[in-house]
């Protein structure tokens, strides 16, 4: 398959400015996940959201970014990443302004999954110009340390400006704010990253695989985010379900015999993204799947407001960006194996740690211990395995690469919390508050052993691999 040119390196001095744009726009990805969360009782009623149908907001986006990951990779290295980056964050920049200005529930739902469309083009574009513009091992290190730590922020400091923003301006503040942001990132973007290459002539697209991969990942995520409300038997997840299985095992089918596929076979020989799809999915599953379970302890169990409710995620928020900067400075001295190792070691024990501290009386002191040891993990984690994902990937294969190991980490939360919803038994409308928190508890004993479970696989392969 035709493929674009590495660009060349910048100069040594332009090496900052391109990076905090990298980091900018991994910030506004993160933001567009989590700030609509304290804008929800707004908007269901303003703009007439039944209970049932007000989840769609934040699902719509996470459906489209999941099923769409694949093809924005792909389409980033066939057309350039610095064409692909661009138009995503217009594409973000123009439905933000939307659904700002959105007087219908339709429309807003719409345009989040636009969004998530535009999440699924600057994600994986984002993350190859980040592997491409900085040369492997110590320098790119430390640029995905920083977009890591970028995009940590934006999850947590997400709620607290949510809040700000709608206690201000009320809820379309919190979508009008990309506009400014996103178009800035896309004109920034214009300025500092070098030109792609021309777009080659003939460029043999896997379209059939496209389209197949797209609707059986958007199919399957939507699958898991709905059966937990539908029910695992309704018609809609069965029918869905079966659509997913069909349209997966078409691509699979087409992937084997077309000669330009949409996932080149040789990545799924290179054990390192391989692990690296398999760390994400296990990541997204635990520690993304925590700040759920926290929320419901502090709005829920203790009745914190949202504003609160976003301070008491500044720890957090400050602590997985320290993570992401540790983690860096232990794979230049121990290796990314040992680095993980003692990263998912760290989370593990943390989460455990608040378990144990989680109490109807308890102070939000009581949990720092537990929050601080977990988000230490969870920083450092994240940047290892991006490092991991990366490493040994051909240029022209970056943007693929990063879109596989970007909808495992997709599908990955969506199972995760589709599993530790169902074992806390959250979903239940008629809970106690003595019956949640033991379901809250019982999650993030799960999450511990899942992380547990990492570590030991992750050891495993360690020592045969010096076998």
């Amino acid at each position: 398959m035709p493929a674009m040119n590495s660009p060349s390196a910048p100069s040594r001095q332009r090496l900052g400015w391109p990076l905090v744009v990298l980091a900018a726009a991994q910030l506004v990805i993160s933001l567009d996940f989590s700030i609509v969360y304290v804008a929800l009782p707004g908007i269901g009623s303003d703009l007439g959201f039944s209970g049932q149908d007000l989840q769609w907001v934040v699902s719509a986006y996470v459906v489209t970014t999941g099923g769409f990951l694949l093809l924005g990779g792909r389409a980033t290295d066939l057309l350039g990443r610095r064409r692909i980056f661009i138009v995503a964050a217009l594409l973000y920049a123009v439905s933000s302004l939307v659904g700002g200005l959105s007087e219908s529930a339709g429309v807003l739902i719409a345009v989040r999954a636009v969004q998530g469309i535009g999440g699924s083009l600057l994600f994986p574009a984002a993350l190859s110009l980040v592997n491409t513009l900085y040369e492997e091992g110590p320098v790119r290190n430390r640029a995905l340390a920083a977009w890591g730590a970028a995009g940590a922020g934006g999850l947590c400091f997400g709620s607290l400006l949510g809040g700000v923003l709608v206690d201000a301006f009320g809820w379309p503040a919190v979508f009008l704010v990309n506009v400014p942001l996103a178009g800035a990132i896309a004109l920034a973007a214009a300025l500092l990253f070098p030109a792609d290459g021309p777009l080659p002539k003939q460029r043999n697209f896997d379209l059939p695989g496209a389209l197949t991969a797209t609707a059986g990942i958007t199919l399957l995520v939507f699958v898991l985010i709905h059966a937990p409300e539908a029910g695992w038997g309704s018609r809609s997840v069965l029918i869905c379900t079966a659509l997913s299985v069909i349209s997966l095992s078409l691509f699979v089918l087409v992937e084997a015999r077309t000669r330009a596929p949409l996932t080149p076979g040789h990545l799924f020989r290179h054990r390192g993204l391989l692990g690296a799809m398999a760390l994400t999915a296990l990541f997204s599953a635990t520690f993304s799947s925590l700040p759920y379970f926290l929320t419901l302890y502090f709005q829920t169990v203790h009745g914190y407001s949202a504003m609160a409710t976003g301070a008491a995620f500044l720890v957090p928020a400050v602590v997985v960006a320290a993570g992401t900067k540790v983690g860096e400075r232990a794979v230049a001295r121990l290796g990314v194996r040992t680095m993980l190792l003692g990263a998912m070691a760290t989370g593990a024990v943390g989460a455990l740690l608040l378990a144990l501290a989680f109490d109807s009386d308890g102070s939000y002191l009581r949990l720092l211990p537990g929050i601080v040891l977990m988000s230490l993990g969870q920083g450092a984690t994240w940047t290892g395995m991006w490092i991991v994902a990366s490493t040994g990937i051909p240029a022209e294969d970056q943007g693929i690469a990063s879109g596989l190991a970007s909808t495992t980490l997709q599908v990955g939360g969506a199972v995760g919390l589709a599993v530790l919803v169902a074992v806390a038994g959250t979903g239940s409308p008629e809970l106690t508050s003595a019956a949640l928190l033991n379901g809250i508890r019982d999650a993030v004993y799960v999450i511990t052993a899942g992380i547990c479970l990492g570590a030991v696989a992750l050891l495993a392969v360690r020592r045969q691999a010096n076998a």
